[in-house]
């Protein structure tokens, strides 16, 4: 029996970049995403957060979303989404535990669910070098939430929070205030397509290098290859 293979969603989705390196991507699934080169600021995660409490608290005071979601339809309500120890799927085809936690399930009025991921970041539309990814992940998200009977998921879109910085927003007088400063954002909501026949192809991709016994080659120019090598030629001279 091979050995079982758990995988987030986000790294599931990494198959389906353009600049995928199978190297990085086995030494992930191999190490558990525990690279030295590779954590995320905290701050997004507080900033996701953030933006979440704040939907969600217009949503109690207004029983609807905020205008700025109005690109989602009409939101009647939310769920809050399982722990990551129970947003699940077990695929026994390919040995595999499909994991994730996602950021916000709305209540839509016709009864069904839309699955959100929240970006701080600047929104550049289908630009997004992540975008494949991103799509993955939505996607593998609403298929653990229909797993799950949460909801029959008809939606599915990322929210950028996007950082208002220039020098006339700085100088308005309500941004500043005895105990500090306020950062305003700009809200962009991007829909992404519900397509579960994408992620068969990328489970069987993932079994196939998760499976190899040796770390393969990297992608040519990968930074983050770049990076481990130069980690291991100072490892030696220590």
């Amino acid at each position: 029996m091979s050995e079982p293979l758990r995988i987030s969603a986000k790294n599931l989705g990494a198959l389906a970049l353009p600049g995928f390196c199978p190297r990085c991507f086995w030494l992930k699934l191999k190490t558990h995403n525990r690279l030295p080169f590779q954590i995320f600021p905290g701050i997004f995660s507080s900033i996701d957060a953030y933006t979440k409490r704040v939907v969600h608290a217009g949503i109690d005071r207004n029983g609807g979303a905020p205008i700025w979601l109005k690109g989602l339809g009409e939101v009647t309500g939310y769920i809050n989404p399982p722990h990551h120890s129970r947003f699940y799927i077990e695929l026994p085809e390919y040995e595999m535990l499909l994991t994730g936690a996602p950021d916000g399930i709305l209540t839509l009025s016709d009864g069904s669910i839309a699955i959100i991921d929240y970006k701080t970041a600047k929104y550049t539309g289908t630009q997004d070098k992540l975008m494949p990814m991103y799509m993955v992940q939505l996607n593998a998200y609403a298929l653990i939430t229909e797993h799950l009977r949460i909801g029959n998921v008809t939606k599915l879109a990322l929210v950028y929070a996007e950082p208002v910085t220039d020098e006339e927003t700085a100088a308005q007088s309500e941004i500043h205030s005895d105990e500090g400063f306020v950062m305003p954002f700009s809200i962009s909501v991007h829909p992404t397509k519900l397509d579960f026949d994408q992620l068969p192809p990328l489970y069987r991709k993932a079994r196939e290098i998760f499976e190899l016994p040796e770390v393969p080659e990297g992608r040519s120019g990968c930074e983050d290859c770049e990076r481990l090598d130069e980690l291991m030629l100072l490892a030696r001279k220590l």
